[in-house]
């Protein structure tokens, strides 16, 4: 498919006839990590790679219309369903292929849960005591929170939960005015699954006027090269687009607490650093700043003097509080643009639930899974719409995952009606050694994705 957004084609580098969506999902790795879940390889309810592709040719497109502004010969863009299904997996497959002799048990089993009365529910907590308290007001067994904490909380990383049996069996017997109660009591978010899907919401949000782009020498050869992007992220959304800035040719300056993100010990390790934490943030430079402290916001708004954007995912009013919002950062920069990517935006008011995945998925009614879709899908839109913001000279971004899901919902419509023609990949480690991948993925400590777009001169 070609068009002004650029060229989208099926298998791209691949060196697989793949004929549609199905067959991506097949060869690509999505039905085997959606999958997980059930215990058997299972295509996703939407079509996930042709609405990620579709995301990554506008970007892409939008990229070389600003290269071509500021001096650097681009004629065009293409990336592929492919391109895009890999780089929906790329944090299992990076966990996948490490060399270290930590292995998760990826046995099936996982939410969303079902009350009494038949509703279907999702709960979030990223605290452990808050889970404490809620299974005990059930009247759950310790043994059975103790066990059930870490699948719960790994399951953004292992696309699968298996909680112990008597944790659904309890929640299954209570009718969910029961559950909620104990949500309330406990500070644990529960949301009901959604009976409808939610859309009409603009993916991005572009405004303010700022004084235009950076030009660079005709040298450079990426759309986005001699730019600077400040990024303080946590999880995957923020490091996502900060990521895909990174593959547009800007150089990404991550912000970390002392001591490092905790994501970056997480296993399996790849050399010294979490396999998947490499996945989203290899290549970027890393400053430690105690943002908590005074001294550590002066030390961003310093750094902030050199960048062209700022990128954060930081809780509502977080800031406010420590008076670093986009007019605090343009009094040291002008012209700088300024990208939240937050959970909810202000759909929900200024105190809103937990935003994360699942929970999204669940109030915005998007087909679930136990994959990150949204993050990695709100991650594309908030590099977007930074990309966006630099093309016009703009200087504020607000994008959200119930934005990036209603987005998804609307796209959800258009499904392919091509069938499955290529067998379905049960092993990513498999998959990373084929050498009809080798295009598309890069092996160091272990397997990356290679960027999704290839620029014409």
């Amino acid at each position: 498919m070609t068009s002004a957004l650029g060229t989208v084609t099926v298998a791209g580098p691949v060196d697989l006839p793949l004929a549609g969506e199905l067959d991506v999902q097949a060869a690509c790795g999505i039905m085997h990590v959606h999958g997980r879940r059930s215990g058997e390889p299972a295509p996703l309810g939407l079509d996930y790679a042709s609405l990620l592709a579709a995301e990554l040719a506008e970007m892409g497109a939008v990229a070389a219309r600003l290269a071509r502004d500021r001096g650097i010969p681009l004629r065009g863009v293409s990336t592929s369903l492919a391109q895009a299904a890999l780089l929906a997996i790329s944090q299992y497959l990076a966990a996948a292929t490490t060399r270290d002799e930590y292995r998760e048990e990826l046995l099936p089993g996982g939410p969303p849960f079902r009350s009494s009365d038949g509703v279907a529910f999702e709960i979030e907590t990223l605290d452990p005591a808050i889970w404490q308290r809620f299974w005990s007001e059930l009247g759950a067994d310790h043994a059975a929170i103790s066990s059930g904490w870490r699948p719960f909380m790994q399951r953004f990383a292992t696309a699968t939960c298996p909680l112990p049996p008597r944790l659904p069996e309890l929640l299954a017997a209570c009718p969910i005015a029961r559950s909620e109660r104990a949500a309330a009591l406990t500070g644990m978010t529960l949301v009901r699954v959604a009976d409808r899907a939610l859309d009409g919401m603009p993916a991005f949000v572009v405004s303010g006027e700022g004084r235009g782009h950076r030009p660079v020498r005709p040298v450079e050869s990426l759309p986005l090269s001699g730019l600077v992007v400040l990024e303080s992220c946590r999880r995957v959304q923020g490091p996502m687009a900060g990521h895909l800035l990174r593959l547009l040719g800007a150089s990404v300056l991550r912000i970390e607490p002392p001591g490092g993100d905790p994501l970056r010990w997480v296993p399996p390790m790849a050399g010294e650093t979490s396999a998947r934490f490499q996945a989203l943030n290899e290549g970027k430079e890393v400053v430690e700043i105690d943002l908590t402290r005074p001294e550590g916001r002066r030390q961003l708004i310093e750094l902030a003097a050199g960048a062209d954007v700022f990128l954060h995912n930081w809780a509502p009013g977080k800031a406010e509080r420590w008076s670093l919002t986009g007019h605090d950062l343009a009094r040291a920069r002008p012209g700088i643009v300024y990208a939240h990517a937050s959970g909810w935006g202000t759909e929900l008011g200024p105190e809103p639930p937990v935003g994360t995945d699942f929970i999204v998925q669940a109030y915005a009614g998007v087909p679930r899974s136990l994959m990150t879709i949204v993050d990695v899908f709100g991650g594309i839109v908030s590099a977007r719409g930074i990309v966006t913001a630099l093309a016009r000279g703009a200087t504020r971004v607000d994008s959200s995952l119930l934005s990036a899901a209603c987005r998804l919902n609307a796209g959800a419509r258009r499904r392919s009606d091509l069938p499955l023609t290529v067998p379905v990949c049960d092993d990513l480690t498999a998959l990373a050694a084929d050498p009809r991948f080798s295009r598309a993925l890069v092996h160091d400590d272990c397997v990356l994705v290679a960027s999704p777009w290839r620029f014409v001169s």
